[in-house]
């Protein structure tokens, strides 16, 4: 007879290491399956934990994860191909308050996190694939596996095994991922005494620097750039949509080449050695690409549910806050003694829909769109930001009211007045 579990949860990230993290802890007779060597092995972020979506796992755990950098300062740079235009925002926590993200290094962190799950009771296999679900009419009764004997049975399946989620594709239970809905990124670890970085960016102690980029780096695609501060690292990366990497036809690589050469990034990175190369797939369709969440006896959640907030570049706490949904949801259907039918895994849905997840999700479900269909927001804009910058700091005898006409000149020039308007009214949409 095969082995019977309550729950399998397929996948160790964020969404599956909160889910079998809870239910165990819940009590329930948890097999975690991962394919990799060990949690995290195949994991890459930029990358930053919202500490409020871990606690809300785990509470009080600040003190024993091995959290890098406490981000104290942000910072957002619009790129044309010399300069950039940007915001910039720093401030203190307040008093008593703990900090609110850090940068994070998901080797060591998604280790500490699997060691947590153990604990709390679950079993977890590695170097183990899940080939299909086994069903019994239309319910999921449990998993297939490539090892000799592989079938296992539970009460309820957890999918958590990434963006491709390989296995709820090949069962029918949502479509195979679009090119124009993905996101490849790749980053580089650029290692550098712990001084330099501090020195570098104006911090001290454990405060943390990030920086979100956009514009003419990502050579017209959809995408951006990204640069966080570990405590004696720099994780350094980009990233656009595949399909415009494919149309383009330039490669990820050269695209991060191009990047560390801008005057803006160069010195940031001067001197640094590169000890990690990695790339991964990102799901940034929005709320239009997200499948059915449930169904009978299964239910989907982080990166494989395409629970990505692409704006905000909100990643981890939606994996670690959807795993966490999943785990409420079926220890309250046990507790009252209800099966894992679809009607009653619908409380996940639903949970999903009061919650900040599907609310920010919708509030920027046009913007993939937009932003496909109007490049000038990558190019021109960043180009002429720039430029008008440059014109207007610039001391040159020149007056300031001329200054303001030749500025205005240049963007009706490249844009319009009509399209001008028509750029602000599709920015006023996709974010209201």
């Amino acid at each position: 007879m095969p082995e019977k579990f309550d729950v399998i949860v397929v996948g160790a990230g964020p969404s599956g290491n909160a889910a079998a993290y809870l239910l165990a802890k819940g009590g329930m007779k948890v097999l975690q399956l991962e394919r990799g060597e060990y949690s995290g092995s195949k994991n890459v972020q930029g990358a930053i934990m919202y500490a409020e979506a871990l606690e809300a796992v785990i509470p009080n755990c600040r003190r024993q994860a091995p959290l890098e950098r406490a981000i104290v300062e942000q910072r957002i740079w619009a790129m044309d191909d010399r300069s950039y235009v940007g915001s910039h925002y720093r401030g203190e926590s307040d008093e008593g308050a703990q900090p609110n993200r850090y940068t994070i290094i998901r080797a060591n962190f998604d280790k500490w996190l699997s060691r947590k799950v153990r604990e709390a009771g679950a079993l977890l296999i590695c170097e183990t694939t899940v080939i299909e679900l086994l069903r019994k009419g239309n319910r999921v009764i449990g998993v297939r596996t490539d090892r000799a004997g592989g079938e296992i049975h539970a009460d309820v399946v957890v999918l958590a095994d990434g963006v491709n989620s390989l296995v709820a594709t090949t069962s029918g239970l949502r479509p195979p991922v679009k090119a124009r809905d993905v996101a490849l990124a790749v980053k580089e670890m650029h290692f550098l005494p712990r001084e330099q970085i501090e020195q570098r960016f104006n911090i001290s102690g454990d405060d943390g620097v990030v920086i979100e980029m956009f514009g003419k780096i990502t050579k017209g695609m959809v995408g951006t750039g990204f640069l966080y501060t570990n405590k004696e690292s720099i994780s350094l990366g980009i990233g656009c949509m595949v399909e415009d990497f494919k149309k383009a036809g330039v490669s990820p690589n050269q695209l991060l080449e191009d990047m560390k050469r801008h005057p803006a990034v160069k010195p940031l990175i001067a001197g640094s050695e590169i000890k990690e190369y990695s790339a991964h797939l990102i799901p940034e369709g929005g709320y239009n690409a997200i499948p059915a969440v449930h169904g009978e006896g299964w239910v989907i959640c982080g990166d494989s549910g395409g629970f990505v907030n692409a704006v905000h570049r909100e990643g981890s706490n939606l994996a670690m806050t959807t795993g966490r949904f999943a785990a409420e949801t079926i220890l309250k259907l046990r507790d009252e003694g209800r099966d894992f039918t679809a009607a009653h895994l619908r409380a996940y849905r639903t949970a999903l829909e009061d919650s900040y997840v599907m609310k920010d999700l919708k509030k920027y479900r046009d913007m993939p769109g937009i932003l496909h269909h109007n490049r000038q927001f990558l190019t021109t804009y960043p180009e002429l930001l720039s430029r008008a910058a440059d014109t207007f700091l610039k001391v040159d005898g020149v007056d300031k009211r001329t200054k303001e006409k030749t500025i205005k000149r240049d963007f009706v020039a490249r844009r319009s007045r009509f399209g001008l308007v028509g750029d602000a009214i599709k920015l006023v949409r996709a974010f209201r």
